[in-house]
């Protein structure tokens, strides 16, 4: 009697197809890959019919990408869906430090991130199309530094975006938005600090079509993100900071469907008086490691 119910060489047959030429870290991960995958379909006995479904999907997920003009990116919602974007996020970024300040955390980048947001002056808004229905205007502002030495950093960028009041991005929203509305990069002057308005974040649903809506239902999962501020710290010679802000009150803080929240990242917007500009205010420092820095290991 067989000692295995399948072929024990299988797949190490598979991964010893890749040729001479392969390099050593594709050779790693594709190799994990191929193992992993085949050890998944040997655990579930993946049916063909079951097999298909996913080609099917697959096929899917690149069809509203391509017809979409390629705004619409399936492959990245159904990775934050499934907690891999938080996972390499914090594989890429963990730095842990024994004294002084402590590291901004980063988060997940999501799909909505345009190289193409203008830079602004500090004190602007990036509100370029006016308020909206049931906005919230904020002040945000705050002091970039270095974790290493608590100094400012002069010169920083701090990009940010954000949905508007409906819960739609810009390009989401052509009917009520411009390009690059609640968008914008502010650069920090001498003493580290950036100032500018923006609009209190909405909670929103992920879209309730496609691929990972289909992949939601199966799992019996709410489609909601927390609201939230997407912010990008910059500086040639620091290690960038890409993260989320969300509000201390809001109801999906415990249970982002992208599993996206650090407890860290949550904030709280005060009222503010004084400004004929904002109703609320957000202070919000970050803190960046100089490049190479690694922290306790």
């Amino acid at each position: 009697m067989a000692s295995h119910r399948f072929d024990p060489n299988f797949t190490q047959n598979v991964i010893n197809g890749m040729g001479p030429n392969t390099t050593p870290r594709n050779r790693q991960v594709l190799g994990a890959l191929i193992r992993h995958i085949h050890d998944f379909a040997r655990e579930v006995e993946l049916t063909i019919d079951e097999w298909m479904a996913g080609v099917k999907f697959i096929n899917e997920v690149g069809r509203i990408y391509s017809e979409s003009g390629q705004t619409r990116n399936e492959t990245h919602r159904l990775s934050d869906i499934l907690g891999l974007e938080s996972l390499v996020d914090e594989i890429a970024h963990k730095i842990v430090v024994e004294e002084g300040l402590e590291p901004t955390s980063s988060s997940i980048l999501g799909p909505f991130w345009s190289p193409n947001a203008p830079f602004r002056e500090n004190g602007g808004s990036i509100m370029q199309d006016g308020v909206p229905p049931n906005g919230r205007v904020t002040k945000m502002h705050g002091v970039i530094r270095d974790i290493t030495t608590g100094k400012p950093i002069p010169g920083a960028v701090f990009d940010i975006w954000q949905a508007s009041a409906n819960g739609k991005y810009d390009f989401q929203d052509p009917e009520n938005q411009t390009p690059n509305n609640l968008r914008g990069k502010f650069k920090a002057n001498e003493k580290g600090e950036y100032w500018f308005y923006c609009l209190h974040p909405t909670a929103y649903s992920l879209p309730r079509d496609g691929p990972s809506w289909a992949l939601l239902q199966l799992m019996d999962r709410h489609p909601m993100r927390p609201a939230h501020l997407h912010i990008m710290v910059t500086h040639p010679e620091f290690q960038g900071c890409t993260t989320q802000l969300y509000p201390s009150d809001d109801p999906w803080i415990t249970n982002d469907t992208v599993f996206a929240v650090k407890d860290d990242l949550v904030v709280h917007f005060n009222p503010l008086q004084g400004d004929d500009k904002a109703v609320l205010e957000l202070e919000y420092n970050v803190n960046l490691a100089p490049k190479g820095f690694k922290g306790k290991a």
